[in-house]
């Protein structure tokens, strides 16, 4: 009998942990979209709307809370709370209660990021722990999440050293991303400075974090490691380069947290000559296609993946519907992609094809101040709470 209890004592703690991502194609109904933005011209914090997620549709709600620059968002899996990065010199991260009555967020409090120019930033799936990158001076941060939503002062930084082959751009460290495994057990960290995935053991008895063992994967010269994503079942993680252009392809570890090359594949059509500045990427619930954004060329990029080997393979490309798409956001249920263009002040709304990948715009298209990050919270769960 002590057995019996033991096993299901674990499977329940494994459901509680997994059950918000367990299987998002399935959800279906309404769903509120926050948006967060840079305050720097119109907008004035983070916005609200409704998603239905039968026709895509998106409508404003307004203004859910003023802040500065919360150019990152985050809900914890409870999705009672939600966190932004303030991306300013002195940076700050900041702390909401959501309302579900009404979508609006009340700040419950706001705590040094420990760096300068936070952002990005992750809640680990036990809803426990905060990770953070500040971009300017490369650093990150763990944070432990408290029982009523607000984030205790830093309990654990590491700064970043280095340097890589671009004087203008990688002079020195510059952290971008705390990607969660799948298993919860470590933060993966794309350094655009140094060229290099950092890989952190989730670890509550030392502040949060530790750095792992080997505490690093270099990847091409040159490259700028940006934004990291999993293939659902942990096998295989891909991290779009910034300055490359181009999504690398890692096999990954879940035992020992490191990570192999396998690919390195252009985000842009072989014909383009201009600039290269990539920016957001995301893979469908049903891990048959990833999605990446490129901001000069103003696109997005559709890639088939190998379910075997992980490796990509190019589907297509189309325009944003707008100017420099910094970041995009897949529906819970993959049926829609939402694509935040900052320079063009709008977010643009395509229906995925389930079969090829492709991309078609709705022709649902809203006007919102500098749009940088989307995250979605479901509505039903929200009021049910």
């Amino acid at each position: 009998m002590k057995t019996f209890n033991r096993i299901g004592t674990l499977l329940m703690t494994a459901f509680a942990v997994l059950a918000p991502f367990a299987t998002p194609g399935a959800a279906q109904g309404d769903w509120t979209v926050y948006a967060g933005t840079y305050t720097r011209g119109p907008s004035k914090g983070i916005y609200s709307y409704k998603f239905q997620d039968s026709t895509g549709k998106l409508t404003p709600i307004g203004l859910a809370v003023q802040t500065s620059n919360p150019s990152f968002l985050a809900v914890d899996p409870s999705q009672r709370f939600l966190y932004a990065v303030n991306e300013n010199n002195a940076g700050m991260v900041s702390a909401f209660a959501i309302d579900p009555a009404t979508s609006d967020l009340k700040l419950l409090n706001q705590v040094s990021s420990k760096g300068s120019g936070p952002c990005h930033l992750s809640v680990d799936k036990t809803g426990k722990w905060l990770f953070v990158a500040n971009y300017n001076n490369g650093s990150v941060a763990a944070y432990r999440i408290n029982a009523d939503g607000s984030l205790s002062e830093a309990t654990a930084t590491f700064q970043h050293a280095g340097k890589s082959v671009n004087p203008q751009r990688q002079s020195g460290p510059h952290a971008h991303v705390t990607a969660i495994s799948p298993d919860n057990r470590f933060v993966l960290v794309c350094d655009l400075g140094l060229d290099e995935v950092l890989s952190y053991r989730i670890d509550p008895d030392k502040g949060g974090m530790i750095p792992n063992d080997p505490p690093f994967v270099k990847v091409d010269a040159g490259f700028g490691p940006r934004h990291l994503v999993f293939r659902p079942d942990g096998k295989f993680a891909y991290v779009i380069g910034e300055m490359g252009g181009a999504v690398t392809v890692l096999s990954y570890d879940a035992a020992k947290g490191t990570l192999h090359q396998v690919q390195v594949i252009s985000t842009l059509p072989p014909d383009y000559t201009g600039m290269k500045s990539g920016a957001e990427i995301a893979i469908l619930p049903n891990s048959k296609f990833l999605y990446a954004s490129n901001r000069v060329h103003n696109s997005i990029t559709t890639f088939k993946i190998d379910a075997a080997k992980g490796t990509l393979t190019a589907a297509g490309n189309v325009p944003s519907g707008g100017k420099t798409p910094r970041g995009f956001v897949i529906d819970p249920t993959g049926h829609f992609l939402l694509a935040a263009n900052q320079d063009s002040n709008n977010i643009v709304v395509f229906k995925i094809d389930q079969q090829t990948g492709g991309l078609t715009p709705t022709g649902d298209t809203i006007d919102i101040g500098s749009p940088v990050s989307l995250v979605f919270l479901s509505t039903a769960r929200a009021a049910a709470r």
